[in-house]
């Protein structure tokens, strides 16, 4: 892995145990084995959703987006705030919401 993936850990310290496992060309983050981010290219996403995506909007932060037959597919991640790689309290906050939204976009388990 790279040194900006392996820094993850450091970076969400204050939020909890983060795993990264090699996806896709990339990585995804994931909490309590629930993916909530994903790095491509040395860049970290965050998942969104109808509840929080106006927040990364807001700070004009790009949506996650990749070619696919030709055609721009965009995915409910958007790039991380830059800031939260020196504040590990604002990480911990933008985290949570991001673990949030992938919380809300688990489908139910139905049990027979």
């Amino acid at each position: 892995m790279s040194e900006f993936v392996d820094n993850l850990d450091e970076v969400f310290a204050l939020f909890g145990a983060v795993q990264v496992r090699r996806m896709f060309g990339g990585y995804g983050v994931y909490h309590d084995n629930l993916m909530f981010g994903l790095v491509a290219d040395e860049v970290l996403y965050l998942k969104a959703d109808a509840t929080s995506s106006c927040t990364f909007s807001e700070l004009d932060l790009p949506q996650f987006e990749y070619a696919k037959s030709g055609r721009k597919m965009k995915m409910s991640y958007y790039m991380a705030p830059e800031e939260i790689f020196d504040d590990p309290g604002l990480a911990k906050e933008w985290a949570v919401r991001a673990f949030e939204a992938a919380l809300r976009a688990r489908k139910p388990r139905f049990h027979a």
